[in-house]
């Protein structure tokens, strides 16, 4: 019997973000190729009210259209109505008020199974109302920042841990992550951890001086790969860089950190030695990876960041603090180092792994159970069972 999957997520690509929450849509693809499993992705869109909606930054989310075919799934983008910047609690009721109606008519066309939702908060509350209007489980899954910050904040803490209790099975992008939702009071014996995947194939190991000569890169490279925003620790990199003077320092990723990350290199008197590459294609971020001899990232929360593990797939070894899953991942020498979130430290362990660069084949080998076959096959054992259990 074929699974018939709702899979809910305010994180998935589109034509004018194509990297936006591509972990999501690699999982969604994973799961639709299976035999077993049909899938209907709904991401819903937030807009604010007019004037709001004028600005330029929404109008490429106006113009997409509200049921495509997205790398071979059926993908449908409602939009609700947001408030920007302090409307986040209002997001779970306008989202359901705003896409119940498409989910009624999808479920009386063909009736779902399951609903997996892809991410805590808002996604999370809104499966929760989804299911009782619909009489089907759900499922949620825990990445990071949905627990840290919305499972602590005052008007959305409650629903977070609502839609825990409720949900009939639960995901966590590592071990860690399962104990911290536990901490919360969510039910352990539900919660299945389930690793992120990697691309083996593209992700792989290549020449690093014929990639830093492709990329006109020189010396050694140290990279950092996320958001520019103040929880991924680039400032701390920015520092560490004073310690480390014959070393360039590149950030692939684009936000509103940036600014005040350039304001300090100049005062630091590092600029010339750091480069922003701005928000890079993710199937274009291999060959950085490859020319890359160390790839950091201090943050100061994680679940288990998806830029680890393809680093490492890549023979790249990374330098990252000790939050989320990062004890899970290192699991031997060769992958780097685990350390304080402190320039001096950091600037340490970057220049031990340039003295003596690990073996890359023994970097990758950290990486290869990290797969999407595995990651497909968790999910769907994962949403049988709740079909079958709801």
């Amino acid at each position: 019997m074929t699974l018939n999957v709702l899979m809910l997520s305010t994180l998935f690509p589109d034509i004018s973000r194509p990297n936006f929450g591509v972990f999501v849509e690699r999982q969604a693809r994973e799961l639709a190729s299976r035999e077993e499993a049909d899938v209907t992705v709904v991401a819903p869109i937030g807009i604010p009210r007019w004037p709001l909606s004028l600005a330029a930054r929404y109008a490429p989310l106006l113009a997409l259209p509200r049921k495509e075919r997205w790398r071979e799934l059926t993908v449908y983008r409602p939009t609700f109505p947001i408030i920007p910047k302090i409307g986040g609690r209002t997001n779970v009721w306008a989202m359901t008020h705003a896409i119940l109606p498409l989910v009624r008519r999808l479920h009386a066309q063909r009736p779902f199974d399951v609903i997996d939702a892809s991410f805590f908060f808002p996604d999370g509350p809104v499966a929760q109302r989804l299911s009782r209007a619909l009489g089907i489980p759900y499922s949620v899954k825990a990445r990071g920042a949905d627990i840290h910050y919305w499972g602590t904040q005052r008007g959305t803490r409650k629903m977070v841990q609502q839609a825990g209790d409720k949900a009939t099975g639960l995901l966590a992008v590592s071990d860690a992550m399962r104990r911290s939702m536990a901490k919360m009071g969510m039910d352990a014996d539900k919660i299945r951890v389930h690793y992120t995947g990697v691309d083996l194939d593209t992700f792989e190991i290549v020449d690093r001086a014929e990639a830093k000569q492709t990329l006109d890169f020189s010396g050694p490279v140290v990279l950092c790969v996320g958001a520019l925003i103040p929880r991924k620790g680039q400032d701390l990199l920015v520092r560490a860089l004073t310690m480390l003077p014959d070393v360039t320092l590149l950030f692939a990723g684009q936000g509103q950190y940036r600014r005040a990350l350039e304001n300090l290199a100049q005062e630091l008197g590092v600029e010339r030695r750091i480069g922003f590459l701005g928000s890079v294609p993710h199937h274009k971020l291999p060959r950085i990876f490859a020319a890359a001899d160390v790839m950091a990232l201090p943050s100061a929360s994680e679940g288990l960041a998806n830029a680890w593990v393809e680093a490492l797939a890549c023979g790249t070894p990374i330098v990252i603090s000790d939050v989320g899953g990062a004890r899970e991942l290192i699991d031997r020498p060769e992958a780097g180092r685990i350390v304080e979130r402190d320039p001096q430290a950091i600037a340490d362990a970057i220049r031990a792994i340039l003295d003596d660069p690990p073996d890359r084949d023994a970097v990758r080998a950290a990486a290869l159970r990290f797969t999407w076959r595995a990651n497909g096959d968790a999910l769907l054992a994962h949403l049988q069972g709740i079909a079958a259990s709801g």
